[in-house]
């Protein structure tokens, strides 16, 4: 899944998808601009007319004309993200080491999983997720998904967020033993309760065994009694991790839980979404989510092929 491949795609079949948008999208706006000219005029007739039942006869095919205008701009932002991401799996799934992907648009990993994660120490009162994404790398089948999770704040009578990104669970075929969690450093501090609810049921820091300095500055630690962590986290592995956050300056989890594996990172603003008043043709906008999707399944594609 190199990036170069993926921009020979891009142009050949995602750009004239995102150029038949883009015409729909001026549209829209055509249809915008008509809409204001129209209440204006509307508006200085009443002004001139000043009598109620010719208000009232001209309200009534105007506010139908104006929910089928709110109507067309909602279809439009529904429908760009599930065309443009069944493209990028599209391009994903021709890979040797990729089983057949299916995308649903409105399911997600329920809560249940990101809980069984045990990175985020949270009831997770506010749950949300689409883009639900499975299939198998090599022998290893995974589900993924963008998911918002939300809690009470401690201190303020307010929601925080306690995770927005792209979460993802596999589960390896072979039975694996040893449960380990990696956490970033810039948020350990924001993170003692998940840390020390890890560590009350045995768990010890082991950032003495990661044998790569610059993945060891970017992560902590922490594994139960036995744990082989060299095992579970190749070189490779740790590599290329630290070059892509690097890169992008994205916040990545790591959890280990015997034959489970999960993996959350963070993403700040909504992938995929589609701007309304400027263009949407724009190679980073795509990249931006087919790089996040690529990162999760190396990783994955990684812990297969070496276990």
């Amino acid at each position: 899944m190199r990036l170069e491949d993926f921009r020979i795609y891009y142009n050949q079949s995602i750009y004239p998808e995102l150029l038949r948008m883009e015409r729909l999208r001026k549209r829209l706006l055509r249809l915008m601009a008509f809409t204001v000219f129209l209440l204006l005029g509307i508006g200085a007739l009443l002004l001139y007319v000043q009598l109620l039942i010719v208000g009232l006869i001209v309200a009534i095919p105007l506010v139908f004309y104006i929910a089928y205008l709110g109507y067309r701009m909602r279809r439009f932002v529904q429908t760009f993200k599930p065309r443009i991401v069944e493209l990028i799996i599209d391009f994903i799934d021709d890979e040797v080491n990729m089983g057949e992907l299916r995308y649903d648009p409105k399911r997600s990993i329920s809560r249940e999983r990101f809980l069984a994660s045990r990175i985020f120490e949270t009831d997770a009162p506010v749950f949300f997720g689409e883009d639900y994404i499975r299939g198998t790398v090599g022998q290893t089948p995974f589900e993924m998904s963008e998911l918002t999770v939300r809690e009470v704040s401690p201190v303020r009578t307010r929601l925080e967020e306690v995770f927005r990104g792209v979460f993802l669970h596999a589960t390896f075929p072979e039975i694996t033993r040893g449960q380990l969690i990696l956490w970033p450093r810039s948020e350990a501090q924001y993170l003692t309760r998940s840390i020390k609810a890890f560590t009350r049921e045995g768990a010890d820091n082991v950032d003495h065994e990661i044998l790569n300095n610059d993945f060891r500055m970017v992560f902590t630690a922490f594994a139960m009694p036995d744990t082989h962590v060299i095992g579970i986290l190749s070189d490779p592995m740790q590599e290329a991790i630290v070059q892509y956050l690097r890169i992008t300056g994205k916040t990545l989890f790591l959890s280990f839980q015997d034959r489970k594996i999960y993996a959350a990172l963070t993403e700040p603003k909504d992938i995929l979404e589609p701007y309304i008043f400027r263009s949407n043709l724009s190679f980073e906008l795509i990249r931006e989510f087919f790089s996040d999707i690529r990162l999760l399944l190396k990783i994955l594609e990684d812990f297969d092929r070496t276990h």
